[in-house]
């Protein structure tokens, strides 16, 4: 096995000196949340401090071969990402290089001093990286447990290659739910269109997106303060020309009742973000919504639509399964 060396960084800068994008396309974990500018965004408006930031390297002969992306809070080691906004964390690393990195990681991290425990959130459970991390810091002496995630599963959704055929592969009573409901919103409701955000719309289309969340009920109706909001929007902004960022509307007789806001990355949609109008509640614009970003997601050649985050009972009417995202606790002796 190569040794991988490992080069630290406390500079934000290295976000764009050492760009890593190539590895998150290239490892099988690697998701829109682990590429460097939705990270780096991430930084700029919620880092602490500047010397809290980490960033981890890895090299083979000069060559980078991995990345790791961390914050200090306090004692604690944390993957760079609030749970909050940030699905998916940890590292990216070329695939032959990924158990090797994950123990030189471990060592380089037991000479430093910044630190007296980790806890490492966003973790899928399918990718590898939790077993492979878990047993390079038991070799280097380091105590690790799983701890529980209030938010564990995040279910997701093999597509069909057509929308024709992902309505085939559900149960008959689903199947007909999502165009009874369709047809029912726009029998009550009145004509329906899909409008997809622009750049010469991003602006008023974001303004009604956060007057959705503000006038929802619990804990939804109180997510998108201030500083929230700013991040949404420098989301938009950063991502909407290349094709990554998608909000869509469902528009109910000229009005704007239901949004959507996801990414579209390497060969899958990602569902991150929703609201609706509820005064439209009883004719359900959310889920015809949802039926309708999976239906774009499909024509876009997407095979897999990714609902993130949260056990809700709706997603697994869209025939998604459940996945599991995992959280280790490592603790100094």
């Amino acid at each position: 096995m190569p040794v991988v060396q490992i080069i630290w960084s406390d500079d934000a800068r290295d976000f764009q000196r050492r760009n890593w994008s190539a590895l998150v396309q290239e490892d099988p974990a690697g998701t829109f949340f682990h590429q460097p500018a939705f990270l780096k965004l991430y930084w700029e408006e919620f880092g602490e401090t500047p010397e809290h930031l980490l960033l981890g390297f890895g090299e083979v002969d000069g060559v980078q071969v991995a990345a790791v992306a961390f914050e200090r809070v306090g004692e604690t080691l944390r993957f760079l990402g609030g749970t909050e906004i940030t699905d998916y964390m940890g590292p990216v690393a070329v695939p032959e290089h990924r158990r090797a990195f994950a123990a030189s990681l471990w060592s380089a991290l037991d000479t430093r001093d910044d630190w007296a425990g980790a806890d490492l959130w966003g973790l899928a459970a399918d990718t590898g990286w939790f077993d492979m991390l878990g047993d390079a810091a038991q070799v280097n002496g380091l105590a690790v447990e799983e701890a529980p995630d209030h938010d564990g599963i995040a279910p997701f959704l093999h597509l069909a290659p057509t929308w024709e055929g992902y309505l085939e592969s559900l149960p008959s009573k689903m199947r007909h739910e999502i165009k009874r409901k369709a047809k029912k919103l726009e029998t009550e409701g009145g004509p329906l269109r899909i409008v997809t955000a622009g750049t010469q719309d991003l602006v008023p289309l974001l303004d009604r997106f956060v007057e959705l969340h503000r006038m929802s009920e619990g804990p939804k109706g109180v997510f998108m303060v201030p500083g929230m909001e700013i991040f949404f929007r420098r989301l938009g902004e950063a991502f909407l020309s290349s094709g990554a960022f998608r909000m869509h509307f469902i528009e109910v007789g000229g009005e704007l009742a239901a949004g959507t806001i996801g990414f579209r990355w390497a060969d899958r949609f990602f569902l991150y973000n929703s609201a609706f109008d509820r005064s439209w509640g009883n004719l359900a614009p959310g889920m015809v919504l949802v039926g309708e970003d999976i239906r774009l997601a499909i024509e876009d050649g997407a095979n897999g639509f990714d609902m993130l985050k949260g056990d809700y009972a709706y997603k697994y009417r869209f025939g998604a399964e459940p996945r599991a995202v995992r959280r280790m606790v490592v603790t100094r002796a």
